[in-house]
């Protein structure tokens, strides 16, 4: 199976129908050598995802941001109000009370896009359901794994 086609599909499957069309035509892919899997996928030296061994996709904040384009991906995320954004956006996890919309298909264990004026500031794994995350006032809805200041900092140094 070609390697697009096959990334193309998991996007699909993972963030909804019509997701892979915003992915960009000239991406670089790099392969384990032990197993011939994709391991990353670039664009123009960019980190866009990498795949998980469970068939999942670890996107990045730039991924995430090229993809918000889909109304079908942004019943993936979350949004967040100003009072969190700048501890979110340094790698600090998302507080329940702190959010203000929350997407349809925000699953527990789910890769989530965090946002804050329609803008992708971090993304993390949910710990709880969209609707559990609505009803708690209280404890942690997002993990954030990366974020936009996490990035810069890793480029730096």
């Amino acid at each position: 199976m070609d390697q697009i086609l096959k990334l193309q599909h998991s996007l699909d499957a993972l963030f909804g129908n019509g997701v892979s069309k915003y992915l960009p035509k000239d991406v670089e892919i790099t392969f384990s050598r032990k197993t011939g899997r994709i391991r990353t996928v670039s664009h123009k030296g960019k980190l866009l995802c990498t795949l998980r061994i469970d068939g999942g996709l670890a996107i990045s904040t730039y991924f995430a941001q090229i993809l918000l384009k889909s109304k079908a991906f942004r019943e993936n995320c979350l949004e967040i109000n100003k009072d969190a954004a700048p501890f979110v956006m340094e790698g600090r996890s998302v507080f329940c009370k702190h959010v203000v919309w929350c997407g349809k298909k925000v699953r527990i264990s789910a890769d989530t896009p965090i946002l804050f004026k329609n803008k992708v500031i971090a993304v993390g794994k949910a710990i709880l359901s969209c609707d559990m995350i609505l009803d708690f006032d209280r404890g942690v809805a997002v993990k954030v794994r990366d974020s936009l200041k996490s990035r810069k900092e890793k480029i730096e140094s």
